[in-house]
């Protein structure tokens, strides 16, 4: 079941659409930090960073909701399509950045994903502190208007 606190109020929920624009900037600056966990073993594909740039876009209101769920979508595919664990965790955090237009849900789990991405890198020895330290990282990233929001998702 979704939350409903992610609902936006054009749906009936208590989701503003400024709060809803400052989860995708969000949900994007957690990504590119570790877009080049993707980016130095594919280079050639970009459809990953077009997710992040689409998260940007839509928060700006540059692109409608269905460009930025298509830019998701292909991030996905190219999370399918990759060989290594840590770039299919990017890819698909960048498709849960740009999915947050559509859904504002999926902004926590494109943190979740690069968190994923660190634990399938890291040795076990640095493991705990590597995450603990990219979760912090996150945090600091978090807008004030989107801390309570997201308060649970960081008390786990």
């Amino acid at each position: 079941m979704r939350d409903k606190r992610f609902k936006a109020e054009h749906l009936g929920g208590s989701l503003s659409l400024t709060n809803h624009r400052l989860l995708a900037i969000w949900a994007a600056d957690c990504v590119e930090h570790a877009l080049s966990l993707f980016t130095n073993e594919y280079p050639e594909d970009d459809r990953p960073r077009k997710a992040v740039e689409a998260a940007r876009a839509w928060s700006r209101g540059e692109i409608p909701v269905g460009e930025a769920r298509a830019a998701a979508i292909n991030s996905h595919a190219s999370a399918r399509e990759a060989e290594l664990e840590p770039a299919q965790f990017i890819a698909r955090a960048a498709g849960h950045a740009a999915g947050t237009a559509h859904m504002a849900d999926h902004a926590p789990n494109a943190a979740l994903y690069v968190i994923m991405a660190i634990k399938a890198l890291s040795i076990q020895d640095d493991k705990d502190l590597l995450v603990e330290k990219e979760r912090e990282w996150q945090r600091q990233q978090l807008a004030e208007g989107i801390k309570a929001l997201l308060r649970k998702f960081y008390e786990q």
